[in-house]
């Protein structure tokens, strides 16, 4: 009985704030309401534009023939970039647009774009390919320093197998080109490591076997043989 009379002591000292303060009440339900309703609609709106961001891109995809003009075609998915930015199928366009220039032989466009793609979607899944790309575009560039540097950030900061591998076999490749023969036979042996059944590591276990008659014997004396799988299967 006590509790009861508590809390209706406590419901009558509440409701006599609430008509001292009728005003205050009105407003903040007000604002409540505005607030809940802007959220909503920006959830809404959300979904309405990457819903049509979807629909563009798929459009664009099954509407392209093949042999297409690569620059007009990467212009068409650099526009739906521009048009839904932050969406998830903008920021697909915005990599096929890229991997189309890169395609092209328009490697320096391409490194923006792929920059401009780990600019505006910090951490997305797609990141990591991006990164590649941009090291790959620096690597045909001819900016053989900076396209180091950019592999070896891919390796470091993603966790991506596929990437990650693709950045050491092209690494191991620059790192063979300067004469340092253990650094790109250690990548080669890493790469053919972790894929054994594929044609990327086929041909890296194949570079590492290469090399290996071209170390000195004391680089290679401590190492036990690598067992390496030779098939082609793609």
């Amino acid at each position: 009985m006590q509790a009861q009379d508590t809390a209706t002591a406590y419901f009558f000292k509440l409701w006599a704030w609430v008509e001292a303060n009728v005003r205050t009440v009105v407003i903040g339900a007000g604002v409540g309401a505005i607030i809940a309703v802007l959220i909503s609609y920006y959830f809404w709106r959300q979904n309405e534009t990457e819903a049509a961001a979807g629909v563009a891109l798929t459009q664009l995809i099954v509407s392209t023939p093949p042999n297409s003009d690569a620059g007009r075609l990467a212009d068409a998915y650099l526009k739906i970039a521009t048009d839904y930015p932050g969406t998830q199928a903008g920021g697909r366009a915005l990599t096929l647009g890229a991997a189309t220039l890169f395609a092209s032989g328009k490697y320096t466009e391409a490194q923006a774009q792929f920059q401009k793609y780990l600019d505006t979607y910090t951490g997305n899944a797609v990141s990591a390919s991006a990164a590649l790309g941009v090291a790959a575009s620096l690597d045909a560039q001819g900016k053989t320093d900076p396209a180091a540097s950019a592999y070896q950030r891919v390796i470091n900061s993603y966790s991506d197998p596929n990437a990650v591998d693709a950045a050491k076999f092209a690494l191991a490749k620059i790192d063979e080109q300067r004469g340092k023969l253990t650094e790109a036979q250690s990548l080669y042996r890493d790469v053919a490591r972790d894929n054994p059944n594929s044609f990327l590591g086929s041909e890296a276990a194949f570079q590492a076997m290469q090399l290996r008659t071209q170390l000195p014997a004391a680089s290679i004396s401590n190492r036990p043989p690598a067992s390496f799988n030779l098939s082609t299967q793609q």
